[in-house]
């Protein structure tokens, strides 16, 4: 579905993303985790063209996207092409991003009409069932300051969801998130997962992270160290990197009262 092939950023002199190769295939779902500044939040923001690369490729169904080399030269997808490929990309931030003036009936229903071209009244049929399948219909018309931030994150869920992606990319949606509203969030992208989304998640969440993902990739500096199953990845890492980052949670975890190793 989303493959990387060798893909560099700088950010100045900031190497943010240091040859990273990555495959992501159809129905999957891969989880991204790493202490801060590791480069995954970039790494996401590359994959829906918010951050243009510097080398390397992006692969969708294993056409070349956004910018690339063909035949020796440099080519690049014009805005409508970019929309194109973004609009098969849900994405859900950390911040919640919803127009704070508009209802949430008429935040998820804003894109598809103008997008997607489907009707006001097909478009708030969606809109509902959408809703509906993350716990809010009664909430339609509420502001965006009349919610929790749980509430507020899992209307942005849904407002991705109403452009259809064929992939979702989730960037820490839990940790602006007070502890008690965590697991709503938590339970609206299990059923995703479970749906058959492709999915790929940077998150903090090692309890999801193992639960629910095909695979785990961990970062750091900029660079995959480490990549393979939960049951592996958690229980035998081969890294170094890994094993400390790994144990650093378990400490924490540890000293805030947890009686299992994250």
């Amino acid at each position: 579905m989303i493959r990387l092939e060798h893909v560099n950023k700088r950010f100045g002199h900031h190497h943010a993303l240091q040859d990273v190769s990555l495959n992501v295939a159809k129905g999957q779902v891969l989880s991204i985790v790493g202490p801060s500044g590791s480069g995954k939040s970039t790494l996401l923001r590359c994959m829906n063209h918010l951050e243009k690369i510097d080398s390397g490729t992006i692969y969708f169904d294993e056409v070349p996207v956004y910018e690339y080399i063909k035949n020796g030269k440099r080519h690049a997808d014009n805005d409508k092409a970019v929309e194109a490929i973004r609009a098969k990309v849900g994405m859900v931030f950390q911040s919640f991003n919803l127009f704070a003036h508009l209802s949430v009936l008429d935040n998820i229903t804003i894109a598809p009409i103008h997008v997607r071209g489907i009707s006001a009244s097909d478009a708030i049929d969606e809109a509902r069932a959408l809703l509906d399948k993350v716990g809010l219909l009664a909430k339609a018309n509420a502001y965006p300051h009349e919610m929790s931030g749980g509430q507020q994150q899992r209307v942005a869920i849904a407002r991705a969801l109403a452009m259809r992606p064929e992939v979702m990319l989730f960037d820490e949606v839990t940790s602006a998130l007070d502890p008690e509203r965590v697991g709503e969030v938590l339970r609206v992208m299990r059923t995703l997962a479970g749906e058959g989304m492709t999915m790929i998640v940077v998150t903090h969440e090692m309890g999801f992270a193992r639960e629910v993902s095909d695979r785990i990739v961990f970062m750091a500096d900029g660079r995959i160290v480490e990549e393979g199953s939960p049951a592996a990845f958690f229980a035998t890492p081969q890294q170094l990197r890994t094993q400390d980052f790994l144990r650093s949670l378990w400490e924490r975890n540890r000293q805030l009262g947890g009686t299992v190793s994250p």
